[in-house]
């Protein structure tokens, strides 16, 4: 029980005065989790304040002038027969005046993807974060921060690798003024598939991997279960070889740390095992 208590404590509805009216502190002996008490109530500010800054950000105050600055009036992705890029520097340029989806009117610019021309593999995860959307770089946020960590301890150099998304605009829901991740629909990652097509046909990896669900619908064009398919790789009729594995946002929202360590260390094998694909 004390166990659970521990766990199910959210220190950003801690009201202590409210706590004490219905029940006065000298009874407070009397209930199992009271040693617990204190500790909590001491750590309380500290953990809301943590929570905090766990939190989206509000859109940045320039968010109006940065969209009019990478939206400029050009002819829709989609109506164009070829886009004439033949870098993914290039490529990158059309696709600030993407509107192939209605995701565009939202976000704050198109995040794409980065890394060489030449890389041997690719990684795609879902769709930009908030903080992504605000720097328009892709993996910058806190996911990205666990990416990179678990790259390094694979040995793989996140420097020769190229990393993008199946979505390329933010996905939120606004919550007064907080902006909370949407999962895209299949619609808007078949929209975008088009860039997703443009990015591997000038790179040509050997190798991509699927980080999570949404990923690997765009890659491979159906719905794969992830757990299950994890660690397996699914060869594509163009022969492009698929890894599966989990985004790494998935570890951020475990809270146990035990188990948020085993499935880091199952990430990272994941990881050591690309690192050996690559090679092949």
């Amino acid at each position: 029980m004390a166990h659970l208590f521990e766990n199910i404590f959210n220190p950003a509805r801690l009201k202590v005065k409210a706590m004490q009216k219905e029940m006065s502190k000298k009874y407070w002996r009397n209930l199992p989790e009271a040693s617990l008490i204190p500790d909590p109530i001491a750590e309380a500010d500290k953990a809301a304040k943590a929570m905090i800054a766990r939190m989206p950000t509000t859109p940045a105050p320039q968010h109006a002038k940065v969209q009019a600055k990478q939206w400029p009036k050009r002819q829709p992705a989609e109506e164009l027969e070829d886009d004439g890029a033949s870098t993914i520097s290039e490529l990158g340029e059309v696709a600030k005046g993407c509107r192939r989806c209605p995701l565009w009117r939202d976000a704050t610019q198109t995040v794409f993807g980065e890394g060489p021309d030449n890389a041997k593999v690719v990684f795609v995860g879902e769709q930009p974060g908030d903080q992504e959307d605000l720097t328009g770089k892709p993996f910058v946020g806190p996911a990205g921060k666990v990416f990179d960590a678990i790259l390094d301890d694979a040995g793989v150099d996140r420097q020769k690798v190229y990393v993008t998304n199946a979505v390329k605009h933010f996905k939120f829901e606004p919550r007064g003024k907080r902006r909370i991740h949407s999962k895209p629909n299949a619609g808007e990652v078949q929209a975008c598939r088009w860039w997703l097509d443009r990015e591997f046909a000038l790179i040509k990896p050997n190798l991509a991997v699927a980080l999570g669900a949404t990923a690997a619908l765009s890659l491979l064009g159906k719905a794969i279960p992830v757990t299950k398919m994890r660690g397996q790789v699914i060869e594509r009729e163009d022969g492009l070889r698929v890894f599966i594995t989990i985004h790494p946002s998935f570890i951020l929202r475990i809270h146990e740390p035990a188990d948020k360590e085993a499935e880091r260390e199952r990430f990272l094998k994941d990881m050591k095992q690309v690192k050996k694909l690559m090679g092949t």
